[in-house]
């Protein structure tokens, strides 16, 4: 169990550094006014999604679910700090699904957003991260 735990931290830590990051390339994309640079963000964007955002997300929602089956689920199901939890990581789960929607958007030319957009969507996953962060320490219901 204290692997399953351990594991679902770790992907939980590189899911969470591609989610501060991804939208904060998006700020200096926008911000771009050369092709060069364009096309260097598009690459640096499409490693980072699909090479360990993704992979990330998908390894946390395993070792999550992992923990529930390896510990005792009669626990978890009446655990109300958990479904909360839950309800942020459908949330950030969005989140990840607009961050691929902004990528083809970019990818293929049409951003339509200015980096001040980017800049305040950047701050999304900050906010998720203290509340899941305090309901899984603190589980205050």
């Amino acid at each position: 169990m204290l692997w399953f735990k351990a594991l679902h931290l770790i992907a939980m830590v590189c899911w969470f550094a591609g989610l501060f990051y991804l939208p904060r390339l998006y700020v200096y994309h926008a911000m771009s006014d050369d092709n060069e640079s364009r096309e260097r963000f598009k690459v640096m964007e499409r490693k980072l999604f699909y090479g360990i955002m993704t992979p990330s997300m998908l390894a946390t929602f395993a070792f999550g679910i992992g923990l529930l089956l390896a510990g005792s689920w009669q626990l978890y199901a009446t655990a109300g700090w958990l479904h909360a939890k839950f309800a942020m990581l459908i949330i950030l789960a969005i989140y990840h699904y607009f961050c691929w929607q902004w990528l083809k958007d970019f990818r293929d030319d049409l951003n339509s957003r200015s980096h001040i957009f980017y800049r305040w969507m950047n701050e999304i996953p900050v906010i998720f991260l203290v509340a899941i962060i305090i309901l899984a320490v603190i589980k205050p219901f």
